[in-house]
């Protein structure tokens, strides 16, 4: 279940710190936000700032943040302080853009005066400024592998890339919208630009060689990130979608979504939470689910052979008093699970195959227990794909068996209720579903035809009865008059 935080402003930036706790900045308003994982309240704030502030960006140690403004300043803060450490002026407008080079020492930036500088921390001067751009510069990142390239993404349709040995750039790339976000790979070779409704990949070996253009979203893609491997892209958009992208196909694996428009996005160093920012102030914070930890089955140590044989051939004597061993009761998993209140797990471990297909009785009396305590539809939700297919095989298999149907028609509703937002997003779900209204459909059908059959059998049973009072009435009568005849005569 995701948490939901209330920011004071449109969120415009998420930054994983890359060490343990591994803590992210939230850019909201004038205000920098740092929280823990899993905490709902900030554990620090930065407010030094008079204006909106912008894309706070952590360094690879941890140690320091970065922070643009509207006031045109830049300012660097060390994590355990409040006040800023350095302060770069320079640019004559907004600064959106700011971030470390990989060496640690020097920054870039982009602002709305159009151009793009690189400062020095340690004396806090500007080294180079770009004026190429013809737009505002809105979004950048910098290499991991060199330590002196870097790429900024302007309005103005184009992004750049930049080496800090040269005084001009040294490739230009023609998105065609106006560049909202870039992302390099790890590896230095692939770059990801979105703008409008376009997700593009370029060849930076190649010079800039385009080789894949998605175009997945209805409104304009807003924010970009990578998970830790590289073989995830994820994109947020104004249509409320984040996707999630396989880097070899290219193609849509997921998406997720969201209340409002998306604006930010980040995913933990382990990919372990996923935080997305959206534009009425929102933070929706999702974790993933911890996977079950594999017990590591001990062999015990078994008792020697005379531990048997002790006592056997003892025979009671009269005076003997015999004492019966009650006997132990053992519960079953899913009973253990129940009285441990884990309803997921639980249900789980009833739609094994030994239980689910020759004790199915089983399974429905575990949900029944679950929709009882009011928790099925905890543990009904939050399923993948495999999961969702044998819920719904058991469901239109079992669910026109009578002692069943009750139970089995309140699962089918829920789980038509929780997962009809991903309907058209898996063919084996979709089959699934087809499967189970062609299962109910035809047992409605059976029921009408039953009916029929009943009011026919009661008609025909009320004519027999009548035929038969009537054939009684005239057998009393005859019977009445021939013995009035015979006493008269």
């Amino acid at each position: 279940t995701p948490v939901q935080i209330k920011e004071f402003g449109a969120i415009k930036k998420i930054d994983f710190s890359l060490v343990p706790p591994y803590n992210y900045a939230v850019t909201a308003s004038s205000r920098i936000h740092i929280y823990g994982r899993y905490s709902q309240e900030p554990i620090k704030t930065f407010s030094r700032f008079k204006d909106a502030a912008y894309c706070a960006t952590y360094r690879d140690d941890g140690n320091l943040l970065v922070a643009g403004s509207e006031e045109g300043s830049i300012r660097l803060f060390d994590i355990s302080g409040r006040a800023p450490l350095r302060q770069f002026d320079g640019h004559t407008k907004a600064v959106h853009v700011v971030g470390f080079l990989s060496d640690k020492y020097r920054i870039f930036s982009g602002g709305d005066d159009y151009s793009s500088s690189l400062w020095d921390i340690l004396s806090a001067t500007e080294i180079v400024s770009y004026s190429e751009h013809s737009d505002y510069v809105r979004c950048g990142c910098a290499s991991k592998v060199n330590a002196d390239v870097f790429v900024t993404g302007s309005y103005d349709h184009t992004v750049k890339l930049f080496d800090a040995r040269t005084g001009s750039s040294v490739m230009t790339i023609e998105h065609g919208q106006p560049v909202e976000s870039v992302l390099l790979f790890p590896s230095g070779g692939l770059l990801v630009s979105a703008g409008g409704r376009y997700v593009k990949v370029w060849d930076v070996l190649k010079g800039g060689q385009l080789l894949v253009s998605l175009k997945n979203h209805h409104k304009t893609v807003t924010c970009l990130c990578l998970n830790s491997s590289g073989q995830r892209l994820l994109s947020g958009s104004l249509d409320r979608h984040v996707k999630i992208y396989s880097t070899t196909s290219y193609k849509v694996v997921h998406s997720f979504n969201y209340a409002t428009s998306i604006l930010s996005l980040a995913l933990s160093p382990e990919d372990e939470t996923i935080v997305v920012g959206m534009t009425d102030g929102v933070l929706n914070v999702k974790h993933r689910k911890p996977g079950e930890r594999k017990e590591k089955s001990q062999k015990k140590r078994q008792p020697a052979y005379r531990t048997y044989v002790k006592g056997r051939t003892y025979m009671p004597k009269q005076e003997d008093f015999c004492v019966s061993k009650p006997v132990k009761r053992v519960l079953r998993k899913y009973d253990k699970l129940l009285r441990s209140f884990q309803s997921s797990k639980a249900l789980d471990v009833v739609l094994e195959p030994p239980i689910r297909l020759y004790t199915p009785e089983v399974t429905v009396a575990v949900m029944q227990e679950l929709h009882r305590r009011g928790t099925l539809r905890n543990a009904l939700a939050g399923r993948d794909e495999k999961q969702i297919n044998l819920l719904l095989t058991f469901v239109a298999r079992r669910v026109i068996e009578p002692r069943f149907t009750s139970v089995l028609v309140t699962v089918a509703d829920m789980i038509t209720d929780i997962y009809q937002p991903v309907v058209g997003q898996s063919a084996i779900v979709d089959r699934q579903f087809l499967r189970l209204q062609e299962a109910i459909g035809k047992e409605i059908d059976y029921q009408e035809e039953l009916l029929e059959v009943l009011g026919m059998m009661d008609t025909l049973f009320a004519t027999f009865a009548n035929k038969g009072a009537t054939y009684l009435e005239e057998n009393k009568s005859n019977g009445l008059i021939e013995a009035i005849e015979t006493d008269t005569n």
